[in-house]
């Protein structure tokens, strides 16, 4: 029964993976496709490769979601808490692709684990949550809005003696280098906290050690699974981050990409914090969009996004400890 848990976990785990690709595809692409900096198609093989190669940079993030948000029981029923995890961030990613809404996946799945680490009474480490979680989930969004308006009004001085037509070219090209930079950043961050929770079901079912590293096979399945779920787009998404918020120029869409990009590798080398992709390149695409002018912003549309945000947490939460329920009262 307990090995037939961990292969079902890791299916699931690999389904989110492959979820989050789809999911978060437009984090990297749905600016320099909206300036027509890249073809959608060569967008995503570009975003799908990156990601492959960013998942196997590093394993910070991935020892900060296997180890860091909650201390599962062993045996089965940790198993069955993981497993109610990744089904509650499942659920919520659906959820929001379908509303179109970029929420994030990052912290669909810590507040799937938060809950269903709740609803077992499993230990939950809510000092190690509030260093690695919440104190970067509210300094990514602000690093992103705010690096980006001050990287767009230098932009804007050193080329306001340049030719429009030949600037615009410069920063189309550029912006191939930046989307690529953004979906190197996303893989570094998002295809290790599957890895992260597969090796939380391996600890917990007793195949690995918690000093031992994460497993080749984990590495590259992971990384697969989120670079065929890029590939496969969410358009629903991209086309709220690309054109909903605000419509950017090629030189808005590469000051956006590239402090958003340089945040998700300071957070993930430098912090060990798995932060949103999400969040913060959507922060840096209204900090550069407010450079133009503040009423240029959809507010709107940026409100209905801000308050997926704050749901996410929680509602993943809820719904996964619904499914350990569920799934208590099915063993029982």
């Amino acid at each position: 029964m307990e090995l037939a848990l961990v292969v079902a976990l890791v299916v699931i785990a690999l389904g989110f993976d492959y979820t989050n690709g789809f999911h978060d595809a437009s984090n990297a692409i749905a600016t320099s496709v909206s300036t027509r900096a890249l073809t959608p198609r060569v967008a995503l093989a570009m975003a799908a490769v990156m990601n492959f190669v960013g998942a196997f940079l590093g394993t910070e993030v991935a020892e900060t979601v296997g180890k860091g948000i909650i201390s599962a029981p062993s045996g089965e029923k940790g198993l069955v808490v993981v497993i109610a995890a990744l089904l509650g961030a499942i659920t919520w990613n659906l959820i929001t692709w379908y509303f179109g809404l970029p929420s994030s996946s990052s912290h669909a799945l810590i507040g799937g684990l938060i809950g269903a680490g709740v609803a077992s009474s499993s230990i939950v480490l809510w000092s190690d949550i509030l260093d690695k979680v919440v104190i970067p989930m509210v300094l990514s969004p602000a690093i992103g809005f705010f690096g980006a308006f001050a990287l767009m009004i230098a932009i804007l001085w050193a080329f306001r003696r340049s030719n429009p037509a030949k600037t615009t070219r410069g920063f189309r090209m550029s912006q191939s280098l930046s989307a690529a930079a953004v979906a190197l950043g996303h893989g570094l961050q998002d295809a290790q906290k599957t890895m992260g929770v597969i090796f939380l079901a391996l600890l917990t079912a007793g195949y690995v050690n918690e000093n031992d590293g994460i497993p080749p096979w984990v590495k590259l399945s992971a990384a697969t699974a989120i670079s065929l779920g890029t590939y496969s787009g969410g358009w629903r998404i991209m086309r709220t981050l690309g054109r909903r918020i605000i419509h950017l120029d090629p030189a808005r869409g590469f000051a956006s990409e590239a402090v958003a990009a340089t945040a998700l590798y300071v957070m993930a080398i430098g912090l060990h914090a798995p932060v949103s992709t999400t969040q913060t390149i959507t922060s840096a695409v209204i900090g550069a969009g407010a450079t133009k002018r503040l009423s240029a912003v959809r507010w709107g549309v940026a409100r209905s996004i801000v308050i997926a945000w704050v749901l996410t947490i929680p509602a993943a939460g809820i719904i996964a400890a619904l499914f350990y329920g569920l799934a208590h009262l099915i063993l029982e």
